[in-house]
């Protein structure tokens, strides 16, 4: 399984829920090696894949020389290109975010365009879906399970709390530089 953004709020959740879930093998992305450290040690990830403003397709590709058979991105971008590249024959990815462009000051962050090779797509027949939530008819499932899990510490939900909303503005400016990891939480 590949996470991309794994230290963020949706990845930093993910990679331990893929392994309670049986995952064989989780592995994400970060831009930070003291992040990449965090997640394995803390968040259920066997190994992580650094952006370091190379491509990352090839170390990607060592970091999962078999492929990946499932994905959940956060980022978009050259991120959800290499996943596909490295998408086995029946691999699942699902979209949750757009990092990459959100995050980008050429971006007004309401679109997010990445040229994707469709026919490796139907050749290796791998499912690309969008999702934004999930839906009432699990809705209590999940919430009954996640809960169980944070209460039993079999997961850690890592968070940043920051007080007073004076400070909103820093603690998104902080989130965009990537200084936290997990969500960041301000409080009124």
């Amino acid at each position: 399984m590949l996470v991309t953004g794994g230290a963020g709020g949706v990845g930093s959740l993910t990679g331990q829920i893929a392994r309670l879930l049986g995952a064989a093998r989780v592995i994400g992305t970060t831009g930070s090696p003291a992040k990449a450290e965090r997640m394995t040690a803390e968040l259920g990830y066997d190994a992580v894949v650094l952006r370091d403003g190379s491509p990352i397709g090839g170390r990607l590709a060592e970091a999962a020389p078999d492929g990946v058979d499932v994905v959940v991105d956060t980022v978009g971008g050259e991120q959800l290109q290499a996943a596909v590249a490295a998408a086995r024959p029946g691999a699942r990815l699902v979209v949750v975010g757009t990092l990459a462009t959100q995050l980008s000051a050429a971006s007004g962050g309401t679109t997010a365009p990445v040229e994707l090779d469709a026919f490796q797509l139907i050749a290796r027949n791998i499912t690309l879906r969008g999702l934004t939530g999930v839906g009432d008819e699990i809705h209590a499932e999940w919430t009954e399970r996640f809960g169980a899990w944070l209460r039993s510490e079999a997961i850690v939900f890592p968070h940043t709390r920051i007080m007073g909303i004076e400070h909103a503005p820093r603690a998104l400016r902080e989130l965009f530089e990537g200084r936290h990891v997990g969500t960041v939480v301000v409080e009124v």
